[in-house]
């Protein structure tokens, strides 16, 4: 299903590098194209088309009524009505407006943002799109060197509109938000395989980077010495890219053990922690907040699969709270026979995948509500450097969840999905994937709405009921996507669903291809300005692929 370029760039610059690093380039040409059967190179059918002189952008530019992947700096992922553009009575006449295919791709995990009349997006290939809110033509296109799997943060400095993104390879880009040209871009991994997948979160003229790695990846490779990576935090002076502070969540460098695996090479500790979500900001404290991921290598640290409380000045972590102890994992431990550099732990690999939400309660009290992979929730007190105030099961977990990209909370309910996968048979128990609502004083159930079965049996096992996508509210409605590709619409008093859509299928795309649309996986649903935006198809860890962004309105205009 991979084209060539997709294959080359896995081999190359992506999770496949270091099995790619023992081929020539003439031989990682030579095998991208055997696999796809297609040039490297070759024309993509799916071109994009530039706006025409009579569809400008308004002007002056019109500030974004969301911030960030969050949509707000506590990463709530609520829009008002005032924002969104129209009721929950208007849902079941939402209809599809347009379609866009992403050329070259496989997956579409940029979630969108909408300012300006205008949708800003990235892509696997690493375009960069500026398209026309109301009919899909791009006003701009812009290259990184990379994927983009983090949403495009949109800010007003003064007069001017920057875009703020990051790449694969760990860049961080700087554009002129309404002409596409790049303002500055830093290089900001400080390690070889460190890359951005949770977006940037901008504030008080800093922007704050979160960095994850594919050394999880890497670690397959009987030959690699296992493991050097640290998640970290990095904050940017947004005028000019320089580096202000840098936050590694396993402070001590990594050191060797004394033990060494099967090839005699040394296990080195502690590794790992990535953090895979976009900051949560807590002005009031002068803090960030973000989850970290599973260790590499054992011993597990103590800040993996915790969440991290930054001061948002110096960098200093203020306190920290441990979802779950002994979670050292990497790719050798599902690779039997290749075991080399499976950490003694193994696993069960149960991240903190979701920003932390910050709630803000009627009678002043505030939580930290958090999401695991473990299929646990939980909220913690940032009074009291994050002490547990309860948590609550709502699944069994799995290595996508249980709760993996985020959860949402209109003020009086916390929605969270749950996926509850369960690709090699490693966790136990009855799958209940659907979504939840609890009550955020004390993590009660008020409502769970089962995924039930979209499947065909054709389609599996990459068709899966599970929730795995952020979900996201307005007023009395909550919009949640599954890995089997529907797009759901729920009652947020009573779960009931009150609108769907099958979007794993083929659309016509405005730019003159096939859409291709699949498995909805990592970035939600985002409302705005009277248009509801989705992305479809996740070709990775056994998903279904595809390229289609949709759009749509009630009634379709």
């Amino acid at each position: 299903m991979l084209g060539a370029s997709a294959i080359h760039t896995a081999l190359t610059d992506g999770a496949m590098r270091a099995q790619g690093s023992a081929l020539s380039p003439d031989e990682r040409i030579a095998l991208a194209e055997h696999l796809s059967g297609q040039q490297l190179g070759a024309a993509n059918d799916a071109s994009v088309a530039l706006c025409g002189t009579d569809q400008v952008a308004p002007s002056p530019f019109a500030a974004p009524a969301l911030t960030g992947w969050g949509m707000s700096l506590e990463s709530t992922r609520y829009v008002p009505e005032t924002i969104a553009g129209f009721s929950a009575d208007d849902v079941s006449d939402l209809e599809l407006k347009w379609a866009f295919a992403y050329p070259g791709a496989t997956r579409a995990r940029s979630q969108p943002t909408v300012a300006n009349q205008t949708v800003f997006v990235g892509s696997q290939p690493g375009a960069v799109y500026a398209l026309d809110l109301m009919t899909g033509c791009a006003r701009w296109t812009f290259t990184a060197d990379a994927e983009v799997r983090s949403a495009i943060t949109l800010v007003m400095e003064g007069d001017n509109a920057a875009a703020y993104f990051g790449d694969f390879e760990g860049n961080v880009y700087k554009l002129d938000a309404e002409t596409g040209e790049q303002l500055w871009r830093s290089a900001v991994r400080d390690h070889p395989v460190g890359t951005i997948t949770g977006s940037p979160r901008y504030f008080d003229g800093r922007l704050f980077v979160p960095l994850s790695s594919s050394e999880w990846a890497s670690a397959a490779d009987p030959g690699y010495t296992c493991c050097t990576f640290r998640g970290n935090v990095i904050s940017l002076d947004a005028e000019t890219g320089e580096e202000l502070w840098r936050t590694h969540v396993i402070p001590e460098a990594p050191s060797p053990t004394g033990k060494t695996n099967k090839r005699g090479l040394p296990i080195l500790a502690p590794s790992g922690a990535p953090v895979w979500n976009s900051p949560t900001i807590d002005e009031e404290r002068g803090l960030l907040y973000v989850g970290t991921g599973e260790s590499y290598t054992s011993p597990a640290h103590g800040n993996s699969d915790s969440v991290i409380a930054i001061d948002l000045d110096t960098g200093n972590i203020v306190w920290s709270f441990q979802a779950l102890a002994g979670d050292a994992w990497n790719m050798a431990c599902n690779l039997p026979g290749m075991r080399d550099n499976c950490p003694e732990e193994d696993g069960p690999d149960l991240d903190i995948g979701a920003s932390p939400v910050l709630w803000k309660g009627p009678e002043g009290r505030d939580l930290i509500l958090v999401g695991q992979k473990s299929g646990m929730v939980y909220a913690i007190d940032p009074e009291n450097k994050g002490e547990l105030v309860w948590k609550t099961r709502i699944g069994r977990g799995g290595f996508a969840g249980g709760v993996h990209w985020g959860m949402a909370s209109d003020g009086e309910r916390l929605f969270a999905t749950n996926a509850d996968t369960n690709f090699i048979g490693k966790f136990k128990g009855e799958p209940k994937p659907g979504l939840y609502a609890l009550n955020p004083v004390n993590g009660e159930t008020v409502w769970f709405t089962p995924a039930g079965e979209h499947c065909d049996d054709s389609q599996l096992p990459a068709c899966d009921p599970g929730l795995s996508a952020a979900p996201t509210a307005i007023p009395g409605v909550v919009f949640a996507g599954g890995f089997d590709g529907v797009l759901k619409a729920y009652a947020a008093e009573s779960g009931k669903v009150v609108w769907s859509f099958e979007t794993n299928r083929e659309f016509e795309a405005v730019n003159g291809a096939v859409a291709r649309g699949g498995s909805i996986e990592s970035d939600g649903p985002v409302v705005t300005d009277g248009h509801l935006l989705i992305n479809s198809g996740y070709l990775f860890g056994g998903r279904m692929p595809g390229n289609a962004l949709l759009v749509f309105t009630p009634g379709g205009d």
